[in-house]
């Protein structure tokens, strides 16, 4: 009989280990998950910024040296992504095709003027940013005027902020649920294993001697759900490369290995920190309450 009551009550202890490894592989994936959707969302709202262009427009009489110039300056601006000059015939070119028509047969000539297609970096697209640009080249000799959208770049700034402020509070409110779920998982792992606590120090063993194995089955636990996380990850990414690959071209491969190494540290740190904390609450508890717990 007492051999059956002990057989059961390890298969309890292994199921509940089970179950809390898995628990906290999932709330891995999941954050890891919700980590790289944020990273796509976030560099996504980079490249919707970067791609605003900014036209510098030159004097009609301005030189091909003082235009050269000045594209040298807008080079070295540290706000400057990148800078390409725009001839007044390869601009004549483009609105044509726009419009549909020869403008020039009609006028008899050219009116648009050489100028400089500039986009700026994305730190560097908000309102205050770009008036600032404007206004710097503004000031340079062969500069006649800075064309942009300014409705356009108050209404990115505007849609930027709320999305930020959006995932924020989204990613925010699942990290301390997935925190909860998982220290009530641990706790329940370490509840299971409450007699055996109890009896450990009965017999007089110190604290350290009791937490030292559970500790270290944290350690394990913790390396085993990261494991299973990155695998269901890395299983994720692969599929969406198959079927969306402009997602992942959209991250890189870097945040893939940021989140990885998170979701493998993660593990260890959460097991470990709210095992200890499990343990304090059994080790100090009473024991004549704990088969009141």
């Amino acid at each position: 009989m007492a051999q059956q009551e002990n057989k059961r009550l390890k298969r309890k202890v292994r199921n509940s280990y089970l179950i809390s490894t898995v628990s906290i592989a999932l709330v891995l994936f999941l954050l890891g998950s919700v980590g790289y959707l944020i990273m796509n969302a976030l560099r996504a709202t980079e490249q919707m910024q970067e791609s605003m262009t900014i036209y510098v427009m030159l004097d009609s009489e301005v030189s091909a040296d003082d235009a050269n110039a000045i594209g040298t300056r807008l080079r070295a601006m540290e706000e400057v992504r990148d800078a390409l000059f725009v001839s007044k015939e390869a601009a004549a070119e483009d609105f044509k095709q726009y419009v549909g028509g020869d403008f020039e047969e009609f006028l008899e000539y050219n009116p648009l003027p050489d100028s400089w297609e500039v986009r700026l970096k994305s730190d560097y697209s908000t309102r205050a940013e770009v008036e600032k640009f404007e206004k710097a080249a503004m000031a340079w000799q062969g500069v006649d005027e800075v064309v942009y959208q300014k409705n356009v770049v108050e209404q990115i700034g505007a849609n930027i902020r709320s999305f930020n402020l959006v995932l924020l509070l989204f990613g925010g409110t699942l990290l301390v649920i997935s925190l909860i779920l998982l220290n009530n998982t641990i706790r329940v792992s370490i509840f299971s294993k409450r007699y055996l606590i109890n009896t450990m120090k009965l017999v007089g063993a110190s604290k350290g001697f009791i937490m030292r194995p559970f500790l270290w089955d944290s350690v394990r636990q913790g390396l085993y759900a990261g494991l299973i996380a990155t695998a269901l990850f890395i299983a994720m990414i692969a599929g969406l490369n198959r079927k969306l690959p402009d997602v992942m071209m959209l991250a890189g491969n870097m945040p893939l290995l940021y989140i990885v190494g998170a979701m493998m540290a993660g593990g260890v740190v959460i097991s470990l920190l709210f095992t200890t904390f499990a343990l304090n609450k059994f080790i100090n508890m009473n024991s004549a309450r704990i088969h009141l717990y």
